[in-house]
């Protein structure tokens, strides 16, 4: 519904705005912060996905060799296993190069001393490295390596090739159960905000029609139309909705631009990334969502309190 008299509706709507600030601020605040909360989750959400996605790219499974495995059957095990579904490549990892990765990885924790203690021996043993196409496919390229008697012959352990398989089961499971539950969790508080900043829009309509209902039956009897009437009220929802959208919008801006380098600097090991397109699409969207919520909770006030 278009107002009939534009210029009419703002200037009535800006009186409201003058006249009860106290209402029309409360509605403005509840969109605002109903939004700000919706637009930070989203944003929290996306760049958590990124984060899991990362860490979901780094999955692999690392199945430890024998000592005594002949080279040729190692090499003909990594060829099968590379043909497999949902398998992206396979790296063969000799015991040195294990070696030199044990020490890179654990220089914090004193394992110069630990590798001078072994006078010279490796007891890492040689492994195959499987990176997957399909990080969920884990358990099921796991289970199908365990059962494989060409594996089983060069298992580092051919008595219990389960022990010679690692792919940090309780991990992954933890991984996948938590994006899941935060991509609904994310859903329903959506939902629930927008609920809130919808009611709270139609009371505040409510209000106002409340507080002119003389003047409203004025206007009817000198014969102003229905649109005419209306226009002022409906004006007054969008505007609160624009002004809380837009509040909302900038408050997330410049969050994000003075505690997303600080976080970026303190969790240097995680990527904190925000594509600029997804950003200026979740801007976008919380003020159309803002102007829907102003535009329907109006109408439905209209509809129920004032009769034209």
């Amino acid at each position: 519904m278009v107002p009939s008299n534009i210029g009419y509706s703002l200037r009535e709507a800006g009186r409201h705005f003058r006249r009860n600030w106290s209402t029309v601020l409360g509605a403005i605040v509840t969109i605002f912060l109903s939004l700000f909360v919706i637009g930070l989750f989203v944003i929290g959400s996306v760049m958590l996905a990124n984060i899991v996605g990362n860490v979901e790219d780094r999955v692999t499974i690392q199945a430890f060799l024998s000592d005594n495995a002949k080279q040729e059957s190692v090499d003909a095990l990594q060829a099968k296993v590379k043909g497999w579904e949902n398998v992206e490549s396979v790296t063969y990892k000799s015991k040195d190069e294990a070696l030199k990765e044990y020490k890179e990885t654990m220089s914090n924790r004193n394992a110069a001393d630990a590798v001078a203690a072994l006078d010279g021996e490796n007891p890492v043993p040689a492994s195959l490295v499987i990176n997957l196409s399909d990080p969920k496919s884990v358990e099921s390229v796991a289970n199908k390596l365990i059962g494989d008697s060409d594996f089983a012959s060069v298992a580092d352990d051919p008595n219990d090739p389960t022990a010679s398989v690692q792919y940090g089961r309780e991990t992954v499971e933890r991984l996948f159960s938590v994006t899941s539950v935060l991509r609904v969790g994310v859903i329903v508080l959506v939902g629930l905000l927008a609920f809130i900043a919808f009611v709270f829009i139609n009371n505040t309509i409510r209000l106002a029609i409340a507080a002119r209902r003389r003047e409203i039956a004025i206007m009817r009897l000198v014969g102003a139309s229905n649109s005419f009437i209306r226009g002022p009220f409906m004006t007054e929802g969008l505007l609160e909705a624009l002004i809380g959208s837009i509040l909302a919008v900038i408050v997330l801006n410049v969050g994000m631009a003075i505690v997303l380098p600080r976080i970026q600097s303190s969790l240097q090991f995680l990527a904190f990334q925000m594509p600029l397109n997804t950003l200026l699409l979740t801007y976008f969207s919380l003020v159309v969502i803002g102007m829907l919520l102003g535009f329907f909770g109006s109408m439905i006030a209209m509809r129920r309190y004032l009769k034209v």
